[in-house]
């Protein structure tokens, strides 16, 4: 995995799929963005540390990101340092790909996520 092409793990890819229909939300990328920051909320490290994914959902780093790419880049970077990591290309990447399951573990837990209303709720209560 690259920050060019993001690629979901199929157990995220399905989790997302349940949010779609239960948010309303039909964009994969806004979902992921949401997952991506209710994870790097969470100062712990993510347990799993290798993600394999293998879903047939991808998207390009500049669909992933919009026009914050910029922001998204240098948070990732922000927490492979707060992580004891150096911030290459790899650990950026690997850093995105698994919080990017954690993140989305967590939104897919979450038990008022019946509407946009629980989406948000389910960010403001990290």
């Amino acid at each position: 995995m690259s920050l060019e092409n993001i690629r979901l793990a199929t157990a995220s890819k399905d989790r997302l799929s349940r949010l779609k229909h239960t948010t309303g939300i039909t964009q994969w990328n806004v979902l992921c963005r949401w997952a991506l920051v209710l994870s790097l909320a969470d100062a712990s490290t993510p347990l799993v540390r290798e993600v394999v994914t293998d879903s047939n959902v991808e998207m390009s780093w500049k669909t992933f990101a919009g026009p914050h790419g910029d922001l998204y880049l240098a948070l990732l970077k922000q927490r492979c340092v707060a992580d004891g990591l150096e911030p290459t290309d790899e650990n950026v990447s690997n850093t995105l790909t698994i919080h990017l399951a954690r993140g989305v573990g967590y939104l897919g837990a979450h038990k008022e996520m019946t509407a946009i209303e629980g989406l948000i709720g389910a960010v403001t209560t990290v």
